[in-house]
């Protein structure tokens, strides 16, 4: 997961699984995802981020970029809440942390430094902090 991320290529191209067309009854987040998995890697806001993490899509080539969000501003937000692209990151399966320990341990790093968080995100990373 710490490789070079080449981010002209959308995920489609980087994960070289190119998904279907949504069914005409898709709900709203079913056809935003697969839109969004065609666009470049390097145009996705905080908030295609968010919900595209949050839908476990795409995890190693973007929780790097999400990590590059995270650092200069951990309360990030897209159209949820501030914090909501943290929150994301944090609530994935531990075993996404022990494949990619280096992006682990530098989450760790920049929760490590964060103070007066709402209560529910305060809840995530005592969580993310127990594994």
């Amino acid at each position: 997961m710490t490789r070079p991320l080449n981010r002209d290529r959308s995920l489609e191209e980087l994960e070289r699984d190119r998904w279907p067309a949504p069914s005409a009854g898709a709900t709203g987040l079913v056809a935003t995802a697969h839109a969004l998995r065609r666009r470049p890697i390097g145009e996705l806001t905080v908030e295609d981020m968010r919900l595209l993490i949050g839908q476990d899509i795409g995890l190693p080539y973007l929780l790097p970029l999400a990590l590059e969000v995270l650092r200069d501003n951990p309360m990030a937000e897209g159209h949820m809440y501030e914090g909501d692209l943290l929150a994301a990151v944090l609530t994935r399966n531990p075993a996404v942390w022990t494949e990619s320990s280096e992006l682990g341990r530098e989450l760790r790093v920049i929760i490590s430094n964060l103070t007066d968080l709402p209560p529910d995100l305060q809840q995530k990373v005592e969580r993310f902090l127990a594994r």
